[in-house]
């Protein structure tokens, strides 16, 4: 999964903004969420997630396509991180009749990289 934007608010936007395809937007998630793609045994190392993505989801999901781990991903989010889109980028989100679940999912994974970050740079200060 290399040639991945950098995970920052530029990306963040471009997500929202649907400028970064939906198969790069998962692989983002999917990276961050721990799974890594073992080119020479064609498998999935999932060494680095948490057990109850990995339990789950042996192969990582597509947040885009499928409902379920969406929701999983939006429960994932702790409660004072639910509102960053909102709260550190100003989103005011999308307008009625200009979104679907496609729009809806890519904002729930924009948020939950948001918070990845916020709480990434909370542990190293």
């Amino acid at each position: 999964m290399s040639n991945l934007p950098p995970l920052n608010t530029e990306t963040i936007w471009a997500i929202i903004n649907e400028e970064i395809d939906d198969a790069i937007v998962n692989k983002l998630v999917w990276y961050y969420l721990g799974y890594r793609y073992d080119e020479t045994s064609g498998q999935w190392d999932t060494s680095k997630v948490l057990p109850e993505w990995r339990d789950e989801y042996p192969e990582p999901p597509d947040f885009i396509e499928n409902r379920p781990p969406t929701v999983k991903l939006t429960r994932s989010i702790p409660v004072e991180n639910k509102q960053l889109l909102k709260e550190q980028l100003g989103f005011k989100g999308y307008k009625i009749g200009e979104f679907g679940p496609r729009q809806t999912r890519r904002a729930t994974a924009a948020n939950w990289l948001l918070s990845y970050m916020q709480q990434t740079n909370s542990k190293s200060e």
